[in-house]
């Protein structure tokens, strides 16, 4: 189960993903949300909103926190989750002072109940990444992409516009067409052909 935290608020934050466990009839279909199941990590705990207040609505405790990248609005909101749960933040940078644990590229790392790849994927900003599960045909795309084929914005430091068309070529190469879900660092999920929206933000980047 992955929900955005940040839906309909209105400060200035990113999306905040909690990921956590389900159960399922015996046919596949999902019927209700089991936090005790797989583990149960806040991707991105976003800025200037009651993340925690929000958590303790699903789960009474995380697993862990992992950081897509260390722009203000993704991370704002990190040390009042580290002390309401006690977690682990883990993040590509381990000299950010947020970051317990290095993230590295090609590292993999349990969200809910399925395994994650990370791809590091620069443009944005250096300690950028991108997480995609294989399995379970989903990406977090962070600030690489979004939907409708925008992509991130380059004008910031770290920021290098030739650096981001090849990190989006990386994750069109990775992820291919069968990926059934992408969750954006800003705006809606795109779950009706992630894979085309991906392929207009590889367009729109060369041509901007």
């Amino acid at each position: 189960m992955i929900r955005n935290l940040a839906d309909g608020q209105r400060g200035f934050t990113s999306n905040a993903f909690l990921v956590t466990g389900r159960s399922v009839t015996s046919d596949g279909d999902a019927v209700e949300d089991d936090p005790g199941e797989g583990r149960r990590v806040l991707v991105d705990p976003g800025s200037e909103f009651d993340v925690v207040a929000a958590v303790e609505r699903h789960v009474d405790d995380l697993d862990a926190v992992v950081l897509t990248h260390t722009h203000p609005d993704h991370v704002g909101n990190t040390e009042a989750v580290v002390e309401a749960f006690d977690v682990d933040v883990r993040g590509f940078d381990p000299g950010h002072r947020l970051v317990d644990h290095r993230l590295a590229d090609g590292d993999t790392v349990e969200l809910g109940t399925h395994e994650y790849d990370v791809l590091h994927t620069p443009g944005h900003k250096e300690d950028h990444v991108c997480l995609h599960s294989p399995d379970a045909g989903v990406l977090f795309a962070a600030d690489l992409v979004f939907a409708g084929g925008s992509f991130g914005r380059t004008d910031l430091p770290e920021g290098d516009r030739d650096v981001l068309v090849e990190s989006i070529d990386r994750v069109l190469e990775t992820v291919g067409p069968g990926l059934r879900a992408m969750h954006t660092g800003h705006g809606p999920s795109v779950t009706d052909d992630p894979y085309s929206d991906i392929k207009l933000s590889a367009r729109a980047a060369r041509r901007m």
